[in-house]
């Protein structure tokens, strides 16, 4: 367990406002959501929505056009990019592994970029927290990784730093569907262990409705109802997400 590196408090995040184009390519239009510490948002919506590039306005790896993003009531845009990353885990679509380094070295990227003396016990913490055996998965290559393999070191990666901000874009989209229920219920796991805030970029709503706190339906750069899963399948605000839960197959 990560008992000695998880942070005292997770960070609660502000998202104001947020507006993103590309020439007359509107992504995002005045996107404003609130993450309280500790809880799971989850974007969903369908391709083209919006919901990857608000994901990484959250870290700086796309700047918006307009409004701010606080953690802990200060901007995002006051610390260095590359420091803020380090201190926000993120798994990206695909696991972003890098291909030349085992899997222990894969997990201590941030602990080792950050300068902390402990890198690889951290590293091998989080591969436990994750569900792999470091003793045994350690040493491997990611080529000889399955896929849900790869995904728990990037999980692990995205945890071994402390991280109080875990970013998850499309995670267990590439899976087939009993490595994502285990992932998902993986992911449950992680959350109930240490006081991390989460926002989760998901097509799958069933996915959404069970993993979050919250569900922020996007559409075309807007943001349709955010809402408690309980409270977006019995009150739809839009025929767009009546519609949205319809297709998924739910009903309240």
């Amino acid at each position: 367990m990560l008992s000695t590196n998880r942070p005292a408090l997770a960070p609660a995040l502000s998202i104001e406002q947020i507006s993103k184009a590309w020439g007359s390519v509107v992504a995002l239009a005045g996107v404003t959501l609130d993450v309280p510490a500790g809880s799971c948002l989850a974007l969903v919506g369908e391709s083209g929505a919006g919901k990857s590039t608000l994901l990484k306005c959250l870290n700086r790896l796309e700047e918006p056009d307009g409004g701010r993003i606080l953690i802990d009531s200060a901007d995002i845009r006051s610390r260095d990019p590359v420091i803020l990353r380090r201190g926000i885990g993120y798994v990206p679509q695909g696991d972003g592994l890098l291909p030349h380094w085992n899997v222990r070295r894969n997990a201590a990227l941030v602990p080792q970029l950050v300068g902390l003396g402990d890198a690889n016990r951290r590293a091998d913490e989080a591969l436990a927290l994750v569900g792999l055996d470091p003793a045994v998965l350690g040493n491997r290559w990611p080529h000889e990784l399955s896929g849900g393999q790869r995904q728990r070191v990037a999980l692990a990666r995205a945890l071994a730093g402390g991280q109080g901000i875990m970013l998850l874009d499309e995670p267990f989209g590439a899976l087939d569907a009993i490595t994502r229920h285990e992932l998902r219920e993986t992911l449950l796991a992680i959350r109930a262990a240490r006081p991390l805030t989460v926002v989760l970029v998901t097509h799958d709503l069933r996915e959404a409705l069970m993993l979050a706190s919250a569900v922020a339906v996007l559409r075309n750069g807007r943001l349709e109802q955010t809402a408690a899963p309980d409270e977006l399948v019995g009150n739809p605000a839009t025929p767009y997400v009546a519609e949205l839960l319809s297709r998924s197959g739910v009903t309240s």
